[in-house]
């Protein structure tokens, strides 16, 4: 762990630069608004250890599959989202020597991320090659009030010298993901020009061709008055377009530099029109300036934090990851576009392409249900439907038949594009993931239509995936499911995963259920689909065949559910018998002996009880987890919530609270060594439900809110905000106490442990919870 940033409630600190961190730093103060982001990378250049990285949500490229081409239904492409036009570049020349971080004498470096305001604050003092000291102060940010602009205040001052400072404002489309093959460039050239309201470069991605057009205007002044006798000149090089402006600077003066940015591409554009508009937008821009464009930041802030914000009282490092996590789910994923959806690593690096996972099924709906607008979670689950007919595509790639749907493990537009044999073929889990995330959606907000326009046929599809996937083994006299990946990926290959063999069995139930409402309150909507699918009665008496008869491996002595076939012949080592200087594993284990190990990236089993936990009483979830978590490095961002969950449910405080903070400092404390590759932004909606249905235990029972809530020793309390089926709860859990404001216009139940209590319209009720 790097234990570099400070600990503090609203912003993410780092006080003086250390080169060696700068990739993760790069990684922690990244800025986005859903539709567009960029790593925090330095406006100036840095000739020292760098990703640049500035990406447009939906823009992407085929790259060509690196391995496991030559086998039949591998996919062909890599899909990735591609580093785009880096617009906030402004070269500093001071007396034709550059100002570049990696060649200076740092004497003061400060770097802020502001969470409550949602802007990046950068300042320095250095010393260049020649002597000379320079000041800098930067601010910047994405706009989530205009998610197409984006703003820079730059002032620079030189401390002891008189200066001829040379400006150079660039946009520069001529750049290169880091992970791609053979340094290969994705972008053409289209057009650029130059007018009195700024500069413009439209580029064009190869193979795909989406347009992106990318604005800029540059304004200065000395000491706050308009920069007089301002020399400037238009640079124009292919995918690449600056504007220069020089001037004469006395010691002491402070240079300030406006730089406000558009970026349109032609998801929402028409390609030809594309500079036109992005011209007409950015002039509107400029017009506000970049303190009204700051307020206007501040305000929409304001009002996602108003929903989201979780307060802690007594454990500001605790605080500070919540905030943090929940700042980067926003910065990444604002629900206004159903073409879009969430990265593991969102804009904040180029691991994982950018792409789609069934990360956001399984971990970002619920919190997305509860802090925004019915309508996000909505798109999220359209994605899906809009991608129905490329899922049943790829399993018939794969030799499924009759519309059975298998949807890919990595997407942009629905074809499978993941690169790794063993999970593009079997880590099929993702399609239960996707079932259930159904489920949990009309479950938490009784959008029956969704599930009677658009739900209900991609169950279908995948219920019949399922159905063919299996096979009848005549020695067990059971259907079983060969060669299959769960989501534990240091176990490949296997027979039986207990946890992919009951997720198919609980999608060919839920399907059935989903069917029969559908039947009886839509008996129209039914026929129609039933016709369009051609579906029959036969199908369904195979799906109960199913479900009666699916084989589960289990191990009578120890009464626990196995992994899967064969998990105890392999030698049983505990993870506190591992020595520290071996971990990571992926990082210093070869894989070969990573799959023969017992060792879990993340438990399997456990990811089951925690989706289905009224299936199972309270001590099989407890004898499984204390089997399964000693066996477990959680070396999966994703693992450590579902342990916190489960920990809390059963009263495990103090292992509870050590999963909440390993998942929410994941990133801020580099424990996997690997936060330099980007953020794990997926795995931050964890974070959320490690607090929500973990501390405070929060479930839907009863079409009611449920709470079994208990308080960490290290907080004095906790407070967060629900949102649901139209009510707006405020929550506060303290020492022996659970106060709950009602905020909605009418009286609302909810259960907590063993009792319901009624909260009448814009009242509060505290309850105590020692009694």
């Amino acid at each position: 762990m790097k234990n570099y940033i400070q600990a503090d409630p609203w912003n993410i600190i780092e006080e003086g630069f250390d080169p060696r961190l700068n990739k993760i730093s790069e990684s922690l103060f990244s800025i986005g608004n859903g539709k567009m982001g960029q790593r925090a990378n330095f406006e100036e250049s840095y000739s020292g250890e760098s990703l640049q990285g500035s990406y447009v949500a939906g823009i992407y490229f085929p790259d060509k599959t690196r391995v496991g081409w030559w086998k039949n239904g591998y996919p062909p492409t890599f899909d990735k989202v591609i580093n785009s036009t880096n617009w906030i570049g402004i070269d500093i020349y001071i007396d034709n020597e550059i100002l570049d971080l990696a060649k200076c004498q740092i004497k003061e470096f400060k770097r802020v991320l502001n969470m409550k305001e949602g802007y990046l604050q950068r300042s320095f003092i250095a010393s260049l090659e020649s002597g000379k000291n320079v000041k800098v102060n930067a601010i910047r940010f994405c706009s989530i009030a205009d998610d197409e602009i984006g703003a820079i205040q730059y002032s620079i001052t030189p401390v002891d010298f008189d200066a001829n400072i040379r400006i150079v404002s660039k946009l520069d489309g001529d750049i290169a993901n880091e992970d791609s093959n053979y340094d290969f460039k994705f972008w053409n050239a289209v057009s650029d020009r130059s007018t009195d309201n700024g500069i413009f470069l439209q580029t064009k991605t190869l193979k795909t061709e989406f347009d992106l057009c990318v604005g800029a205007q540059t304004k200065l002044k000395v000491n706050n008055e308009p920069a007089e006798k301002l020399k400037y000149i238009v640079h124009h090089k292919p995918k690449y377009i600056a504007e220069e402006f020089s001037l004469d600077v006395s010691k002491g003066f402070e240079v300030q530099i406006v730089k406000i940015a558009c970026v349109e591409s032609s998801l929402n554009y028409k390609a030809d029109e594309l500079m036109a508009s992005c011209e007409k937008k950015l002039v509107d821009a400029s017009k506000k300036g970049f303190d009204n464009l700051m307020n206007e930041q501040k305000e929409a802030w304001a009002k996602k934090w108003e929903q989201s914000d979780i307060q802690i009282e007594g454990d500001i490092k605790a605080q500070q990851g919540i905030r943090f996590n929940i700042f980067h789910l926003f910065q990444t994923y604002t629900g206004t576009d159903s073409r879009l959806n969430i990265g593991p690593k969102g804009f904040t690096g180029e691991k994982y392409a950018g792409a789609t996972y069934w990360d956001t099924e399984a971990y970002c709906i619920p919190f997305y249900l509860a802090t925004a607008p019915q309508e996000v979670g909505k798109n999220l689950l359209v994605y899906r439907y809009n991608h129905l007919d490329k899922a049943i595509e790829n399993a018939e790639m794969l030799g499924f038949i009759n519309g059975a749907a298998l949807y890919p493990m990595v997407t942009m537009d629905g074809t499978e594009s993941h690169n790794e044999w063993e999970i593009t073929f079997e880590e099929i889990h993702r399609n239960g993931a996707i079932a259930y995330a159904i489920y949990n959606y009309i479950n938490y907000t009784q959008d029956w239509d969704y599930l009677q326009e658009y739900g209900i046929e991609v169950l279908i599809a995948i219920a019949r995936f399922w159905a063919q996937r299996v096979n009848w083994s005549q020695e067990r006299e059971k259907y079983v499911m060969l060669g299959v990946t769960g989501p534990n990926e240091y176990e490949n290959n296997v027979n039986n995963n207990w946890y992919t063999n009951y997720l198919a069995v609980w999608c060919i139930k839920y399907t059935q259920e989903a069917m029969k409402y559908v039947e009886e309150n839509n008996k129209f909507r039914y026929d129609e689909i039933l016709d369009k699918l051609n579906f029959n009665a036969g199908e369904l008496a195979q799906w109960k065949d199913i479900e009666k008869n699916m084989y589960y491996p289990y191990h009578d002595r120890l009464k626990i559910y196995l992994q899967q076939d064969g998990y105890l012949d392999k030698e049983q080592w505990l993870v506190k018998d591992l020595p520290a200087s071996e971990r990571p594993l992926n990082q210093k284990w070869s894989w070969d002996r990573i799959l023969r190990s017992n060792f879990i990236k993340q438990a399997d089993v456990l990811q089951g009880m925690y989706f289905f936990e009224d299936e199972f009483d309270i001590e099989d979830i407890r004898r499984n987890f204390d089997f399964y978590e000693p066996r477990t490095v959680h070396e999966s961002s994703l693992s450590p919530c579902i342990h916190n969950i489960l920990a809390a449910k059963l009263n495990d405080e103090s292992r509870a609270y050590e999963f909440y903070l390993r998942t929410a400092r994941l990133d801020l404390d580099d424990y996997n060594n690997d936060t330099e590759d980007g953020l794990h932004i997926t795995s931050m909606a964890g974070t959320w439900m490690s607090i929500v249905q973990g501390f405070a235990g929060m479930r839907i029972k009863n079409n009611k809110l449920y709470f079994q809530p208990f308080l960490p020793e290290q907080w004095n309390s906790f407070t967060f905000h629900i949102g649901f089926r139209g009510d707006i709860l405020s929550i506060k859990i303290s020492k022996g106490f659970m106060e709950i404001v009602n905020k909605s216009h009418h009286d609302i139940t909810i259960a907590v442990v063993d009792n319901e209590y009624s909260i009448p319209a814009n009242s509060s009720l505290e309850i105590n919870l020692k009694v």
